[in-house]
């Protein structure tokens, strides 16, 4: 960015704070008040900030972070009110009459946190009914941030096994839809910013991209943190839907990025267990995408998963780990004709060394190995 671009951005940014604080003030003095129109009005105009359209990424999240903060505050000031015997239903129908479309979702988000809390209504009602209303948020970095805030305030609040939000009406695929639709909506948006702007400022944008590629990739996290995703419903539903976006989205940047999560966020266990699945992407991936150090980390892990214990490795016979990852290397360097000589090594070394940790007894598999190096 230029040094007056630079300035400027600087100057935005110094600008919106200035008004978050300032309308925070009043929020504050309302909500001391109990005044909940008026706490409602600043909060809707401190959230009007987030409108901006002119400060990147980095700057942006500086200001949301202000924002996030006052929110927590309205957030225990909507509880209270609830606990004072105000109707949360009531306060749900209020905040969606705030004027502009982004405060609005902010505030709905809030309260519906509040919401599920009370369990006056299923947590799956709600979170259906907040995930799909955060689509009235389409532009990339506005909606991703949104979004962001989402799954930030209903972690903690996800029909679980030994939750307090699971029941008769709340299960755990409840959750687990909720975050794989989140999560489907914020890669679309974090993709399209790729294609926003002239082509001159391409490396600019992925540069962007890059910084926010984490509020995408914690949907990965929060789904590997829920108790009750067991290797059943892993294989049957999280990672057939999970993979259907990475390939669908034919995005180099994404499609690296959530690929190495994925790994890196699921149990080594799943991943044996749904191998032919999960190399069964990696020939549809875009030719650009640096798949040898994708499929490297999986050999790694995996030979680190059979050295933990001798127990593990009758099941990598079992699923003949060895020849699904030799006719899943054999396919990618077919896809990818353009990969150079030292990406098919790399990947065979690491098959050798697959190899070599699992089955040290099995000269065969070496040998089957070594004849592409010759």
């Amino acid at each position: 960015m230029a040094v007056g671009g630079a300035e400027d951005e600087d100057k935005c940014l110094a600008a919106g704070i200035a008004a978050i604080q300032q309308n925070a003030f009043y929020m504050h003095r309302a909500l001391d008040s109990n005044n909940l129109k008026d706490a409602l009005k600043y909060s809707t105009q401190m959230l009007a900030e987030l409108r901006t359209s002119r400060l990147s990424p980095h700057k942006y999240y500086e200001l949301y972070m202000r924002a996030f903060d006052e929110l927590r505050k309205l957030e225990i000031f909507f509880r209270e009110e609830t606990r004072r015997g105000c109707s949360i239903v009531d306060l749900y129908e209020l905040v969606q009459h705030a004027g502009n479309i982004l405060p609005r979702l902010y505030l709905l988000c809030t309260i519906g946190s509040v919401y599920i809390k009370s369990k006056e209504a299923p947590a799956k009602d709600v979170l259906k009914d907040l995930v799909e209303m955060c689509r009235g948020v389409q532009h990339p970095l506005r909606g991703l941030f949104l979004r962001s805030y989402l799954s930030q305030v209903s972690r903690d609040k996800l029909p679980d096994i030994g939750s307090d939000y699971e029941g008769d009406e709340d299960t755990v695929m409840d959750a687990v839809e909720f975050v794989l639709q989140n999560f489907t909506e914020m890669n679309k948006l974090w993709v399209r910013m790729q294609h926003q702007g002239p082509a001159r400022d391409k490396e600019k944008r992925e540069k962007e991209r890059s910084e926010l590629r984490d509020l995408v990739g914690k949907n990965l996290h929060v789904l590997s943190q829920i108790e009750g995703v067991d290797l059943d419903l892993y294989k049957d539903t999280v990672l057939p839907r999970v993979l259907e976006q990475i390939v669908n989205c034919k995005d180099d940047i994404a499609q690296h990025y959530l690929m190495d999560c994925l790994i890196q966020v699921f149990p080594d266990e799943y991943h044996l267990q749904t191998l032919e699945t999960l190399l069964g992407a990696c020939p549809q991936l875009q030719s650009s995408v640096d798949i040898k150090t994708v499929l490297s980390q999986l050999m790694d892990r995996l030979s680190n998963y059979a050295a933990s214990s001798t127990e593990v490795l009758p099941e990598f016979l079992e699923v003949d780990a060895f020849s699904k990852l030799t006719n899943a290397i054999g396919k990618v360097i077919e896809a990818q004709a353009g990969m150079p000589v030292g990406g098919a090594v790399t990947l065979y070394s690491s098959l050798l060394t697959f190899t070599l940790h699992v089955h040290p007894d099995r000269l065969d598999f070496v040998d089957e190995v070594l004849v592409y190096f010759c």
